[in-house]
């Protein structure tokens, strides 16, 4: 497998010279997700990190009524893996599915962790993926309190238009934090603006 994507993602973060993204990438192994499968269940430790190549992956849990509710999007060219499971080597409440066909490159926690300490670029590309990903939970966080549903389809959709093209309604409705018909409403009322 040609892992140029790989390489041209680690040069993008500015911070990993090409001799070094080469290293880096190399240690990376293909993994194909077949659509609906899971890259990570809930009840299981989180143990891969992966560079999604192609495809497209959802994440959600499950609330106390055992509703699955979505908490991310992945599309290609973005890293996926759950965070805390991850790097508190604890089980993971979340699950990550395929919602198409997909690959990429992954690295496990233990070939990550030997990177990190053996390669200061990678380590500054792992924190530089780290802080954006904080950034952007904060965000949304702070969207679910100050904005509207309107407000938060409006932003979802000049932000991450590839959503809409990817995932069923009702899995975007329920990381709008609202309800199938709510969205239904909201789109109805957009398409006339």
């Amino acid at each position: 497998m040609n892992n140029q994507k790989l390489i041209q993602f680690l040069l993008g973060s500015k911070l990993v010279s090409q001799q070094t993204a080469g290293s880096i990438a190399a240690s990376f192994a293909w993994k194909e997700i077949k659509k609906n499968e899971f890259f990570l269940k809930e009840g299981r430790p989180s143990d891969e990190y992966l560079f999604l190549e192609t495809g497209f992956m959802r994440a959600f849990a499950h609330d106390t009524e055992g509703n699955d509710v979505t908490t991310s999007f992945y599309a290609a060219n973005q890293v996926v893996f759950e965070v805390s499971s991850f790097f508190n080597r604890s089980i993971s409440r979340e699950n990550i599915q395929a919602i198409e066909d997909c690959c990429g490159w992954m690295l496990t926690y233990e070939q990550l962790n030997t990177l990190f300490h053996t390669l200061p670029e990678f380590r500054d590309f792992g924190r530089s993926v780290l802080v954006r990903g904080f950034a952007g939970l904060k965000t949304r966080v702070l969207s679910m309190i100050t904005e509207t549903a309107e407000q938060r389809y409006d932003n979802l959709l000049k932000t991450n238009p590839e959503i809409f093209q990817h995932a069923a309604l009702k899995h975007i409705a329920s990381y709008l934090g609202i309800t199938d018909t709510s969205l239904s409403r909201i789109r109805k009322e957009y398409s006339k603006k």
